[in-house]
């Protein structure tokens, strides 16, 4: 059996892998390598009992050809169908209704979009104007986080005080969709590393230096508690196995900030190598337990179940309960 690593502009972490599950697969028979591409023909197996994903985000060939190993039968970390369908509003919204702590949010329309769509004024009658943003603003509270809807690495994000910072930072943001989001003032800020949906490994942060920090006694019992809770319910109902969750912690609730991560950083001179360390044996061992045991559907997302929207909308054949199970 081959696990393939699809990987980027990464260093540390891919040799380091490989060789660590090229150790720990050899009595099972199992190896790994980098994934090579060069056409993909319908029909064609991938070759892979595992990818690891890690790059598909910026490659759209890449994303394409995991759709179809995963026809083909190869179990793909993380799942590309629902990768390519999920954002981060629509994730606000179930783990709202899942009881994760979530800031107050708003989807807002985009200041403007790619030339190549040729959108006119006609393509958006359904919009409606004018945007009471006062009211917005009320809604969330001032300071307000303006940031893209999908996407990550800290990129477009905007923290605002009143209507004339919004307008300046949404007219700098182009053709994205962003949310215009409740600020919370934390005293403590968790960035959670996750492995599998149930495997959850807290880390301090520090979010304005974007530094990993080796404490172990950063967390109350308490709060430590349900980060953890809070972390696996999100893994669980958006199916991801590889993924960082943040939550910013204000008066011991952590509200869950951003966990649309499926490609974590896991480069050593960033996480630390104590982190790092760790990274890789988890890791190692999370793609040879899915080799031997996995099958492609466990990496689904279970939020329909999850929240009862059988029963909500009345739709037949729906799950009997939306607890996990």
């Amino acid at each position: 059996m081959k696990i393939g690593l699809l990987c980027g502009r990464e260093y540390a972490f891919p040799p380091a892998f490989l060789d660590r599950v090229n150790t720990l697969g050899r009595p099972h028979g199992i190896t790994a390598e980098f994934v090579k591409l060069a056409g993909t023909r319908m029909g064609e197996r991938a070759g892979y009992r595992v990818i690891v994903d890690r790059m598909s985000q910026e490659v759209e060939y890449y994303r394409a050809y995991l759709k179809h190993a995963a026809l083909e039968g190869t179990y793909v970390i993380n799942n590309p169908f629902w990768w390519t369908a999920d954002d981060k509003f629509f994730n606000y919204s179930v783990m709202a209704r899942l009881g994760v702590a979530i800031p107050k949010t708003v989807l807002l329309p985009q200041k403007s979009y790619p030339a190549e769509f040729d959108v006119t004024s006609a393509s958006l009658h359904n919009l409606g104007f004018p945007i009471d943003w006062e009211g917005l603003l009320d809604y969330v509270g001032r300071p307000a986080i303006l940031k893209p809807y999908s996407g990550g690495g800290w990129k477009h994000v905007y923290k605002v005080n009143d209507v004339g910072e919004l307008l300046a930072a949404y007219d700098r943001s182009g053709p994205y969709c962003m949310t215009l989001q409740q600020f919370v003032h934390f005293d403590t800020y968790v960035r959670c590393f996750t492995f599998g949906k149930r495997d959850i490994v807290p880390v301090a942060y520090d979010p304005g230096e974007r530094r990993y920090i080796v404490d172990h006694q950063y967390l109350s019992a308490e709060v430590g508690e349900r980060v953890v809770r809070d972390a696996q319910t999100i893994n669980l109902a958006l199916g991801y196995e590889m993924n960082t969750i943040e939550f910013a912690i204000q008066e011991n609730v952590p509200y869950a900030i951003d966990f649309l991560n499926p490609a974590p950083d896991f480069e050593r001179d960033r996480i630390t190598q104590f982190y790092f360390d760790m990274v890789v044996e988890k890791m190692s061992a999370l793609v040879i337990d899915r080799a031997l045991n996995g099958e492609p559907q466990q990496s689904w997302p279970r939020w329909e179940e999850m929240v009862g929207i059988g029963q909500v909308a009345g739709f037949t054949g729906a799950p009997e309960s939306g607890k996990p199970t």
